[in-house]
């Protein structure tokens, strides 16, 4: 069962990405074959993952799409495998509705929509039909070219009113309110200035009234704030990740399972009077 509460006593979910591509920006994401992202899978949850984020498809700038059945292939074996051996709350980033429809019977329990229902008109629908949580998340374009000079007026305002609009979306469809999720979409068509507004601002986000999913993982704008690659920037990583938190996230998406549990841990230990029982 995944709950999320109210800002004054909430506890913080880890969610634990397991790439089931060749193509994530993370190297040490990637799973080469369905055996292997089980085996992440499994570690996770050992290491403390509340959540197991599994993805076929990468996302990251100038990515591109792949088909139907390709997706299907990588992904629905996995679900499979982990739902044998543990009864984690499984996510899928997906955005197609025939392959959430079969993630869900597989054995998933929620959709991690990065087009927050926009690509494919049947999402909704099987998200409400299945009872499945969904994740609603911001971007600016495709993510062949969302990158390419986005530009915002009023970042905060302008996603907040999206995720708005996304949510109502989602109702219209069918789906609970109690089981919608949005996610700012960090560093997917934003540029620095645009991710650390909404990092800060988090609280608009959250103020709409749904549990708030923050992705910061290793990202690019971590790169340019410290000058590290890829491969060294988890430290970054757990600061961002307690900025959200003390910001109000609900759920943070992360590659380093076992240290991001124990930065929560911290956190909660020092800050949780302020902050109200995270």
């Amino acid at each position: 069962m995944i709950t999320t509460t109210n800002k004054t006593a909430r506890r913080v979910l880890v969610m634990a990405i397991v790439n089931c591509n060749n193509d994530s920006f993370f190297p040490q994401s990637r799973a080469a074959d369905a055996d292997t992202a089980v085996e992440k899978a499994l570690l996770a949850v050992k290491d403390g993952a509340d959540i197991i984020d599994i993805g076929g498809e990468s996302t990251r700038p100038g990515a591109a799409y792949i088909d139907e059945e390709e997706e299907g292939r990588r992904v629905l074996p996995v679900i499979r495998g982990v739902r044998r051996q543990s009864t984690v709350p499984i996510s899928v980033d997906t955005r197609k509705a025939a392959i959430a429809d079969a993630a869900l019977e597989a054995g998933a329990n929620i959709i991690n929509d990065i087009s927050a229902l926009e690509d494919d008109p049947n999402m909704g629908k099987v998200c409400a039909a299945h009872g499945a949580k969904v994740a609603l998340m911001h971007k600016k374009g495709a993510p062949e070219t969302m990158q390419k000079e986005p530009f915002y007026q009023d970042v905060v305002a302008e996603v907040a009113a999206y995720l708005q609009d996304a949510a109502q979306r989602a109702l219209d469809a069918g789906v609970a309110r109690e089981n919608i999720i949005l996610d700012p979409g960090i560093g997917f068509g934003k540029r620095l200035e645009d991710n650390t507004a909404l990092i800060r601002r988090l609280a608009t986000i959250c103020a709409l009234g749904y549990p708030v999913l923050a992705g910061l993982s290793r990202k690019t704008f971590i790169g340019e704030l410290t000058g590290r690659g890829v491969a060294h920037r988890l430290a970054g990583s757990l600061a961002a990740n307690a900025a959200a938190i003390i910001a109000g996230a609900d759920i943070i998406r992360v590659h380093d399972v076992k240290e991001s549990v124990d930065m929560v841990k911290v956190l909660n230990g020092v800050v949780a009077e302020t902050l109200g029982n995270i």
